[in-house]
């Protein structure tokens, strides 16, 4: 087993678990609030010491693929209160899109030790674009915030 942490560049990640940038295009697309890169990418990485990734939202959309280990749950939620629950793993379902203003959060299932994932976040992540929930954000989802509080900071 790979010990991921160990790459050059990779860094504990405010969502939980570490994480290293591995591209940011140098074309840009100009938005309302503010110039973005047309894509970014990192390697985001869980172990079993940080198993689970925080309830937070971006503006952008994000493609996430299983690059190692796993599986890996992402659990996902709109304004309206659904829940979804997307399990990558190795040999099976290994992609997943999380549209830009949805609430989402992952954790380690199944026993694994460890999930490295790739990201690519178009337009371009910014942390102006990002934001970590409350149970404020989640409370009138209904049972959705429920099954959301485990994944709050």
């Amino acid at each position: 087993m790979r010990d991921w942490r160990n790459e050059p560049g990779m860094e504990p990640h405010p969502e939980g678990g570490f994480f290293r940038r591995l591209y940011t295009s140098p074309g840009h697309v100009a938005l309302p609030r503010g110039e973005r890169p047309l894509a970014t990418s990192i390697h985001y990485l869980l172990t079993r010491e940080q198993p689970r990734g925080k309830l937070h939202r971006n503006r952008s959309d994000i493609l996430h693929f299983l690059v190692d280990g796993g599986p890996v749950r992402y659990v996902t939620a709109g304004e309206r209160g659904t829940v979804e629950y997307v399990t990558l793993r190795p040999g099976g379902e290994h992609f997943l899109v999380v549209p830009g203003g949805r609430w989402k959060a992952s954790h380690l299932v199944e026993d694994a030790p460890y999930a490295l994932v790739a990201e690519v976040v178009t337009p371009g992540f910014d942390y102006a674009d990002h934001e970590f929930a409350t149970a404020e954000d989640v409370a009138h989802l209904g049972q959705a915030a429920a099954e959301l509080a485990p994944f709050l900071p």
